[in-house]
């Protein structure tokens, strides 16, 4: 065999070639250097009306003081610019359709999909129509962000891994920035309309209106009641006794994480110090860097004399405190999940031309080029109606199209600001409605006790709308017919209850909920476990409040795990002894959803297999059905699987099994099954083994393992699952907690995943991390400075 002749190169080639690998690892880490964000000296800014102050805290929180709020914007705008550019761009791509530019034909589908709501042309839209003011702090905050960029000596590193240039900051991007969020919390696609409508065709009436409920015995409203689960439709109904019997199983589908958040507030007279205190953790997916990106943010009013000082999570390309605390008034925000989509089939009069409302239109045409980085471009057509776009087929193969209030630029302006200078409760409430944000849960407290909530964020006024698919073409039920006025939102000011809670679960009854509609509640079982934390709780503290937002009692499962152990009866336990492992396991759960606790993993996988088991029979339907149709899409599902598994009806009994007791066992040894292969024991399966987080870069999917490490938090077992105030999930959980009481800053308590940098080198890409990880309290405003940097106008 003939050798390998590289060592025959000359010596002298050998090291013009290890002297240019070690000139492009030197030149890469000189450049990676080179993009870190300055921490301090000066810099000369245009546009500036005076000097501004940045100190930073030993985790990178940064104080702002300037002398107006458009020089605060613009600071904010070099600081997010510097840390946080990359995560700026990636969010208004997401909205304009523009992901596939840098990462391929991977994006493309997505850039695909979100083309035809044309957000972009939305954006500049809603920047023409914001007053003077409005503009002044969006071209103030753009000319920050690309300040910024410019001051940095390398492009941030992201772009270097991707060979790509950043391009400028423009107003509208921010616009596209809040868009990005619309597209996070509204179920844009349609699917939970279009499943209901199939649903609604393949059930009998009376056993759809027990399924697909609006709510059950966990809801936990502030105003109204909660719902009972429907009585169990008869065999004259629906009958599975003479139905061919199918499967004992399979693989069962676990509950997705449902974007949301927890928010609640107590009036001064439940506190120990007499003050309102507010609490906030905004669920959404965990990322690395995080969502948020701290701050306190100081300034005058010229045109009133006042002075400002605002501390709370920014949402980095947007010029504002999101949730947090002036001094005066403390809010947050949860996703309220009420109707802001409709799904309209559409007739069609040949392929030009459909049926509107009042006659025959044509649909608007248009083609989207899309740039796609190494590949050609795709081009994309669409087509529009009078209501939206046409975005697909219904499971009759009827086009339909979307009505979304993200597509109006009233609903997606800015706004906040106004609250950043609320004085009180109620003029919080009262500026809510013109929030330009996806319509969320408003929780405010202030510093005189008070306390309240309502909707922030535009609604429709939405006449004879359900929630499922509305009548086509010609003049229907539903019509949106504006938007609602200020004065007529719903609103809760100083209950005498003393407190306000919101979890993603329907929050009022009657003439409110039929303004705010069904966008798909969460199921009340977490809202009621806060609610009824808040109620026990007397002279509370913030830390109080702290210990209620880690709570991790599985209380929602103590119902599943009485059942496992009472199907693991002692005949059951003789047929097999891998039950009896599962019984000691089961029986010894801590009630909790701890990392150690194998038992609360058993009882939840039991839950989890025991679903399909009961509600597939009765959807068997779907399968002929083209799109979305199934029991995944209630969300309210397990009040009807309680009422059948408690009641046991035989006619709807899975006919794959012989009792219902059969089929409950048959689940138990699926969870056998699943945790005691090779040799395996149920108890070395603790939750913490299924619920390790992993907090990854966008980045490090495509890098080598020790890259992406460098890139990624540390994976680690967390406490907590859904269905209780401690949310958390292996990707998915709070993105902030903060415990704060209007003019009691200093006593405030604050901690989030990841650190305020995005640059790996810099010291604040971690810090800060480990207090979340351990549910650690830290102080809610920054430290004291470490380093500071001052941004001074360009002298003439």
């Amino acid at each position: 065999m003939k050798r390998s002749s590289w060592w025959r190169i000359p010596a002298a080639v050998v090291a013009v070639v290890v002297g240019l690998v070690l000139m492009a690892v030197i030149g890469s880490g000189l450049a990676l250097h080179a993009s870190l964000p300055r921490l301090e000296g000066e810099v000369a800014m245009a546009g500036l009306g005076a000097s501004v102050e940045v100190e930073r805290d030993a985790v990178g929180v940064p104080t702002i003081r300037g002398s107006n709020r458009e020089d605060v914007a613009r600071a904010l705008g070099f600081i997010h610019a510097q840390e946080r550019f990359f995560q700026m761009d990636l969010q208004r791509r997401r909205a304009s359709g523009e992901m596939a530019e840098i990462f391929g034909p991977k994006a493309a589908g997505w850039d695909t999909k979100v083309r035809a709501h044309r957000l972009s042309e939305v954006a500049l839209a809603a920047v023409a129509k914001e007053d003077a003011e409005g503009r002044a702090l969006l071209h103030a905050y753009a000319e920050g962000v690309n300040a910024g960029l410019a001051d940095l000596g390398e492009r941030p590193f992201e772009y270097l891994l991707l060979q790509a240039k950043p391009r400028l900051w423009a107003p509208e991007d921010t616009v596209l920035v809040v868009l990005s969020m619309f597209l996070r919390l509204n179920p844009w696609g349609g699917e939970r309309e279009l499943g209901h409508a199939a649903l609604a065709d393949i059930l009998p009436p009376k056993l759809f209106d027990f399924l697909v409920v609006q709510g059950t015995e966990f809801d936990a409203p502030m105003v109204g009641q909660a719902y009972e689960t429907p009585v169990i439709p008869g065999p004259e109904v629906f009958d599975l006794r003479t139905a061919a019997p199918g499967g004992g199983g399979r693989a069962a589908p676990d509950d997705a994480p449902v974007p949301g958040s927890n928010g609640w507030a107590l009036a001064g007279s439940r506190t120990e110090h007499g003050g309102a205190i507010l609490a906030s953790d905004m669920h959404l997916g965990l990322m690395v860097p995080n969502t948020w990106y701290r701050a306190r943010l100081q300034w005058n009013d010229s045109s009133t004399g006042e002075s400002w000082d605002v501390t709370g999570v920014t949402l980095a390309g947007t010029p504002f405190v999101i949730a947090g605390s002036n001094g005066r008034v403390a809010w947050s925000f949860t996703n309220s999940y009420g109707d802001w989509v409709d799904i309209v089939p559409i007739k069609p009069l040949g392929h030009r031309a459909y049926q509107g409302p009042h006659g025959p239109l044509e649909y608007e045409r248009w083609t989207e080029r899309i740039a796609v980085a190494g590949a050609e471009p795709i081009e994309a057509e669409f087509s529009r109606t009078v209501w939206g776009p046409v975005i697909g087929e219904d499971h009759h193969h009827r086009p339909v199209a979307l009505r979304w209030t993200a597509h109006s630029p009233e609903a997606v302006g800015m706004g906040l600001s106004s609250l950043e200078t609320a004085g009180d409760v109620k003029e919080a409430l009262e500026v809510a409605a013109m929030i330009g944000m996806p319509p969320q849960n408003l929780m405010v407290a202030d510093s005189s006790g008070n306390i309240g909530w309502t909707v922030a964020g535009r609604i429709p006024i939405r006449v004879g709308c359900g929630s499922g698919l509305e009548k086509d073409g010609e003049e229907g039920p539903c019509r949106w017919e504006g938007w609602l006025a200020a004065e007529d939102y719903p609103r809760i000011l100083n209950p005498s209850s003393g407190q306000v809670w919101t979890a993603n679960a329907r929050v009022v009854g009657g003439e409110w909920l039929e303004l705010l509609g069904d966008g798909g509640y969460a199921l009340g079982a977490r809202a009621g476990q806060i609610r009824d934390g808040l109620t026990v709780l007397t002279d509370a503290s913030e830390r109080d409040l702290l210990e209620l937002q880690l709570d991790d009692r599985a209380l929602f499962l103590r119902w599943w795990q009485e059942l496992l152990v009472e199907t693991l009866d002692l005949e059951a336990v003789e047929a097999d002894v891998r039950r009896g492992e599962l019984l000691e396991v089961v029986q010894g759960w801590s009630g909790r959803a701890g990392v150690d606790d194998a038992g609360y993993r058993m009882v939840r996988a039991f839950r989890v297999y025991v679903r399909p088991l009961v509600l597939d029979p009765l959807f068997k339907g779907c399968t002929e059905i083209e799109g979305p149709c199934g029991w995944e899409l209630l969300g309210q599902r397990e009040g009807p699987v309680r009422r059948l598994v408690g009641e046991r009806p035989p006619h709807l009994l899975n006919p794959y099994f012989e009792s219902w007791h059969d089929l409950l066992l048959a689940a138990a040894d699926h969870v056998i099954g699943d945790f005691s292969s090779h040799g395996s024991s149920i108890a070395d399966h603790p939750w913490g083994e299924r619920n390790t987080v992993r907090i990854r870069h966008p980045l490090s999917s495509s890098l080598p393992g020790p890259f992406a490490r460098y890139l990624d938090m540390a994976p680690v077992a967390l406490p907590g699952d859904q269905h209780m105030p401690r949310v958390q999930g292996v990707s998915f959980g709070a993105s902030e907690r903060f415990v704060v009481s209007p003019g009691r800053e200093a006593e405030g308590l604050f901690h989030m995943p990841c650190g305020q940098s995005a640059h790996p080198l810099s010291p604040h890409y971690r810090a800060g991390h480990q207090d979340w990880v351990e549910g650690r309290p830290t102080p809610f405003l920054p430290g004291p400075p470490e380093w500071s940097m001052e941004l001074r106008p360009i002298s003439d």
